[in-house]
């Protein structure tokens, strides 16, 4: 393919997946990483990694893996700096099309918002209906591991919610 064809390709393949590449993204943004910041540094990675792509998982599952990689890394790179929660209205805002967000998924997604960030990852690949095995592919866990960091989390987010 030549380079024009190329890039046609990864502009298609960044368009098919928009909306799962903002949603991570809205899930790490901070005032310290704005959403637009993650997502040009997700689109970065993403195009930096492209050649290097051999299809031995699907599309989606590199694109989650590179998108939740770069947030996870651009959050670690500066651990010095104090760490703010998203008020639960900026990442409603954020999320696409979530303006008739019942105020149990606000709240959920407030809870979510205090996990460490392995733990927002996994529940995030859970609310998108990924399978375990893709999500352990993603995370780089095993799919035992995934099963059971879930019934944690899944606990965690019952004790917070009743307190």
């Amino acid at each position: 393919m030549d380079k024009i064809g190329i890039e046609r390709a990864f502009i298609e393949i960044i368009q098919q997946h928009e909306r799962v590449i903002y949603k991570v993204c809205s899930f790490y943004m901070s005032e310290e990483f704005p959403l637009a910041d993650l997502y040009q540094e997700v689109i970065c990675n993403l195009w930096t990694g492209f050649a290097k792509f051999r299809n031995e998982c699907s599309v989606s599952t590199w694109i989650y893996r590179v998108a939740m990689n770069t947030c996870i890394s651009v959050m670690r790179k500066d651990r010095n700096r104090p760490k703010q929660s998203i008020p639960v209205a900026m990442l409603a805002e954020s999320l696409v099309k979530q303006e008739s967000m019942d105020e149990e998924i606000q709240e959920m997604y407030r809870l979510i918002n205090r996990f460490k960030t392995m733990e927002k990852t996994i529940i995030l690949l859970y609310l998108e209906e990924k399978p375990y095995q893709e999500i352990a592919d993603i995370t780089g866990l095993t799919v035992g591991n995934i099963a059971s960091k879930l019934n944690r989390i899944k606990d965690k987010l019952r004790k917070m919610s009743n307190l």
